[in-house]
């Protein structure tokens, strides 16, 4: 069943970018208060990044099905990549607004368009185990990150944890270049 090994080459592609997703949350509010900024403020900062998800999220669902799943699952990943360098290089917690908005355009785009690529690669009978095991392999990055990201940031420091993460980011994105194909049905 060839639907299967594309399956798990998708799995494979975003496993780095849900382990870093994990590592990232477990001390980016920690980070951003070492930048100066209050609780309040640490707040509005994720809210910003929310909300340009909102915004962002049918204009890359309807790019995905003009272009197609892969090259929206491509850029969601150089996104964060870019997210995870400018993170390393902020100063201060102002700096944390803008990287934040284009953290969220980086969620919506993989969020519209990862479901859509599982949904198009897999038979229809299969689609809830296969969202299943999609599911699970976000949780088993946010298993696995917390407590790498708490004990890198105390060995490394968080700019150097920021710095890995955008290096672990390559690797799921060579991959996705290289194994991920686009449903044949689904090309646009």
């Amino acid at each position: 069943m060839a639907y299967k090994r594309r399956l798990y080459l998708i799995y494979l592609s975003i496993f780095p970018l849900m382990v870093c997703s994990g590592i990232v949350y477990s001390i980016l509010a920690l980070y951003i208060k070492d930048l100066g900024a209050s609780t309040s403020q640490i707040g509005l900062i994720f809210t910003f990044g929310s909300l340009s998800g909102v915004i962002a999220a049918p204009i890359f669902g309807k790019f995905s099905d003009k272009i197609g799943r892969k090259p929206i699952l491509v850029t969601s990943m150089a996104i964060f990549f870019v997210v995870f360098i400018l993170y390393s290089l902020a100063k201060t917690f102002l700096e944390i607004f803008p990287i934040q908005v284009l953290e969220g355009v980086g969620w919506s785009a993989l969020g519209a368009t990862t479901s859509a690529l599982i949904a198009d690669t897999v038979p229809s009978g299969m689609r809830g185990t296969a969202m299943g095991m999609y599911t699970m392999i976000w949780y088993l990055g946010w298993v696995i990150g917390p407590a790498l990201g708490g004990w890198l940031a105390e060995v490394l420091g968080f700019k150097n944890t920021f710095l890995i993460c955008s290096i672990l980011i390559i690797f799921g994105f060579l991959m996705a270049l290289k194994f991920i194909k686009e449903p044949i049905h689904n090309q646009p």
